[in-house]
């Protein structure tokens, strides 16, 4: 469930939320920082959105919310803070996020809202980190799968369903798309562009319905490996093409009941690698679906919608940001020098993921409310990791 915003009163903040190790901070050691939202031109200003407040080194962890001129002001000790705002009407979300830096004097960071809309189709789970190889020694990384899910009451196809990783793999590495913070105007797709086959129609998915796609064996991986997931389905979509990939490890020949016309597109391969890559423990991953208008085949070998990664040799692709259905950023668990790759229109935050091998997997929340209301699952679509998704101990398809 998503977190209830709390309104906190001044001398209460400071004894409850300015916390260190269960101690209030001195009051003398506090700065001011002001948070202001900056609304764009169509939205007017207006009181009642969330602000999160963390300090990045797991201090400090709260909300408020804005006032009636969109600003709020509160008391923190000396810090690295991550800021998010959101707001929300309707099928509308505005996000933001940022750092600041406090350190023995007050601040203001003023904060541009980026508008977007809910998706229609959603992740519901990236299960990236592998697994155990019990009662075998060792972790096994070759049973990686993305679980999509119909969020809206229509049928939805996935005929033409686009999706992939960003560059770079992981947070923790610097981000050379990022210029003095800023993220460029499209997004970069690393090593390969996916596609759902299909005629348009080809393969609707009904309205709370999951869509399993195996980016790595689609196999029973625990015939050998407990631990693991059956991949072997008839419902899953497989990454299977031999000569693109042709590592065997992580590619090898799908299970007899998969079924080769849900064999994802590969619309383009950039990279060199023979088996594709995912990170393990801090992938930023998007669906997108190209304009009626743009034949995404041709879209991708254009010279000027493949730049090289800057300081790099490989090419990526850019995709434009208003293209995207669905984002989630991962932040790795273990490092304190994350970087955003995807900006706040696509996912204003961020889900920690903490274990490799372990059969740890990222899980979108159930919207109870809206559920109940529509009668169908319906996952919590913020745009905004932090709030939507949480780290889960066990695989859901693991059985």
């Amino acid at each position: 469930m998503q977190n209830k915003v709390i309104i906190l009163l001044s001398a209460f903040f400071i004894a409850i939320s300015c916390m260190n190790l269960g101690e209030a901070y001195p009051e003398g050691d506090l700065n001011k920082l002001t948070v202001e939202a900056v609304y764009p031109e169509e939205v007017a200003v207006r009181a009642g959105a969330r602000v999160r407040i963390r300090e990045i080194s797991g201090g400090t962890d709260f909300q408020v919310n804005l006032g009636d001129a969109g600003t709020v002001s509160v008391s923190v000790p000396n810090g690295i803070y991550q800021i998010d705002i959101h707001d929300r009407e309707e099928s509308l979300v505005l996000n933001a996020t940022g750092k600041v830096t406090v350190c023995s004097q007050d601040v203001t960071l003023k904060m541009p809202l980026d508008l977007s809309k809910t998706g229609t189709i959603v992740v519901k789970e990236i299960y990236c980190g592998g697994c155990s190889k019990a009662p075998q020694e060792g972790g096994y990384q070759a049973d990686k799968y993305i679980i999509l899910h119909n969020n809206i009451e229509d049928v939805c196809y996935l005929d033409g369903l686009c999706m992939g990783g960003l560059s770079p793999y992981n947070s923790n590495a610097a981000n050379p798309w990022a210029t003095d913070g800023v993220l460029p105007d499209f997004l970069p797709i690393i090593q390969a562009v996916l596609m759902i086959p299909g005629s348009g129609t080809s393969f609707p998915l009904q309205p709370g319905e999951d869509a399993i796609i195996a980016l790595n064996g689609a196999i029973d991986h625990t015939q050998e490996y407990p631990l693991s997931v059956n991949l072997n389905r008839e419902d899953v979509f497989a990454l299977y093409d031999p000569v693109l990939f042709p590592n065997p490890s992580y590619h090898p020949a799908p299970g007899p009941l998969v079924q080769k016309n849900r064999y994802l597109d590969i619309v383009i391969k950039t990279g060199q690698a023979n088996a594709y890559t995912l990170s393990m423990n801090s992938p930023a991953f998007v669906l997108f679906r190209a304009p009626k208008d743009v034949d995404i085949h041709d879209y991708v070998m254009k010279a000027e919608n493949q730049p090289q990664v800057p300081g790099g040799s490989e090419k990526v692709v850019a995709i434009p940001i208003d293209w995207v259905i669905d984002g989630v950023e991962v932040f790795n668990g273990s490092s304190s020098s994350n970087n955003k790759r995807l900006p706040a229109s696509v996912d204003a935050g961020f889900v920690t993921f903490t274990e490799t091998y372990h059969g740890r997997t990222l899980m979108r929340s159930t919207d109870n409310d809206a559920t109940a209301e529509m009668g169908f699952q319906v996952l919590l679509d913020s745009n905004n990791s932090s709030d939507d998704f949480y780290e889960s101990s066990v695989q859901s398809l693991h059985q």
